[in-house]
């Protein structure tokens, strides 16, 4: 089975949030099936200045009336699959992933020269996975485009990853398509827009997302896109993502102070507690709860100054608290302003530092995942994977992987609101369990051997896969 991902990100050559995980790993476990490789957009970054890379395909194609000339660079060494940029002077030869002015003509044409090189294929793949609204237009280019007519063929597989973001813009760069039967322009439009996640949703032969609970929850409230995937829910279904335990492994981690496994977590995690509380003016003696993530409304990260105040103040819980993330410029200046009130309890750092949450999910007692917002989370799995214990939100993802302490086989504490009181009261009940070190030691290395990889999640995509070929091959 050859199967071919479409993303504008991967793991480790370019991040922005859990997308680039997700399609960094999935191949790499999907290769015992057959051929798995990862087509993205070149990007002018570390990874490339520091990788050799070979051209294998030289193309041009039209953006409207623009013409561009584009290469496909495969990549030589250091990856666990095949690896591929789509380089176009001028549109996908800049540093960043998002956020230029022209994003919208940037990932069309990633698009369209992908196409174009496959189109020189001798043998074409089993499968085109394409995920988030970057890659939406891909389902709709091979079954409508007339340059396209030689892949309509070809099984098209659609993950939503986030349907808050899709895309979308107006009618008036339609032409920048290539040439195909303008009687089927609806398959493009949603609500007056040209929207590349309804469309592939429209045209792709199977939707999925990131997890089961979140697929149920697209069809209540999709940022306007519920009442079609209610509609085309036949062909829709979670599958949960899952880490890649080579690269989360608390036995091999470079970024821990201390490396451990299952047996030696009560030495390895305190060893990465006491560096961390030295760092941020924190006190080892006291349960840590950390956040790591974007500080944006969509995670909870809005509440945060507040429950700094209930859990510190008015609760005055005798506890440590620790946050890593950036987003918001008024919910940073907030939780900034926080760390001379509650100096020795609280403490935040403002940006990003892969190393400092390697870390900081060492080192952490518990981990806070308040979000508003969940498709599937990975960090409550990279939480498990090193023995910190997670108390999150019953939303998408995180309901589906974190059961609560209160049920039978349950490991961790979940809130049913995004609110401060409930928060505040999960904290309560985890430094309940804090103070039964026999039962807390107990519960960290019981978690620690959670089965969170994509051993199964990667079958469950080669078993779609097949029924694809099998049925409409």
């Amino acid at each position: 089975m050859i199967i071919y991902h479409f993303s504008a990100e991967c793991y480790p050559i370019a991040k922005v949030g859990g997308l680039a995980d997700v399609v960094g790993a999935l191949p790499k476990y999907q290769q015992k099936e057959g051929y798995a490789a990862v087509v993205m957009p070149f990007y002018e970054n570390k990874f490339i200045q520091t990788h050799w890379l070979d051209v294998v395909h030289q193309g041009d194609l039209l953006i409207g009336e623009r013409y561009f000339t584009f290469e496909i660079l495969k990549c030589t060494d250091g990856t666990a699959f095949d690896l591929y940029f789509v380089k176009i002077p001028y549109l996908l030869d800049r540093e960043q992933v998002y956020g230029y002015h022209d994003d919208i003509e940037r990932f069309l044409a990633f698009q369209i020269a992908g196409l174009k090189w496959i189109l020189s294929f001798d043998v074409f793949p089993d499968v085109i996975h394409c995920h988030d609204h970057h890659t939406g237009f891909i389902p709709f280019l091979v079954q409508e485009c007339f340059i396209f007519r030689r892949l309509r063929d070809i099984p098209t597989v659609f993950t939503i990853h986030n349907a808050e973001y899709q895309g979308y813009f107006g009618y008036d760069r339609l032409y920048y398509f290539p040439d195909y039967d303008r009687y089927q322009t609806g398959l493009l439009d949603w609500m007056n827009t040209i929207n590349p996640m309804a469309s592939a949703i429209k045209c792709a032969w199977k939707v999925t997302t990131v997890s089961p609970n979140y697929m149920q929850e697209l069809m209540l409230s999709a940022n306007n896109l519920e009442t079609l995937i209610s509609t085309e829910k036949q062909k829709c279904l979670g599958i949960l993502n899952g880490i890649d335990p080579e690269v989360w492994n608390t036995e091999s981690d470079p970024m821990l102070i201390k490396n451990y496994t299952k047996t030696t977590v009560q030495q390895g995690k305190k060893a990465n507690k006491e560096s961390l509380c030295t760092d941020f003016d924190l006190d080892p003696e006291k349960p840590l709860f950390i956040f790591i993530g974007r500080l944006v409304r969509e995670k909870g990260a809005d509440l945060f100054p507040e429950l700094v105040h209930e859990v510190l103040g008015h609760r005055q819980l005798d506890v440590s608290l620790l946050f890593l993330g950036s987003g918001n410029s008024e919910i940073e200046q907030q939780l900034l302003a926080l760390r001379e009130l509650y100096a020795g309890k609280y403490n935040v750092y403002v940006g990003y530092d892969e190393s400092l949450s390697r870390r900081m999910y060492g080192g952490g007692d518990f981990l806070l995942m308040p979000s508003r917002v969940e498709p599937c989370g990975l960090n409550q799995m990279y939480a498990l994977r090193y023995g910190t214990i997670p108390i999150v939100r019953a939303t998408g993802g995180l309901k589906d992987t974190v059961i609560d302490l209160n049920k039978s086989n349950g490991f961790g504490f979940v809130h049913q609101e995004a609110s401060v009181p409930e928060i505040a009261d999960a904290v309560e009940r985890a430094v309940q369990l804090y103070g039964t070190p026999k039962i807390f030691q107990k519960l960290r290395k019981q978690i620690m051997q959670i089965d969170t990889t994509w051993n199964r999640s990667a079958s469950e995509y080669i078993d779609l896969y097949k029924s694809l070929t099998i049925t409409y091959g």
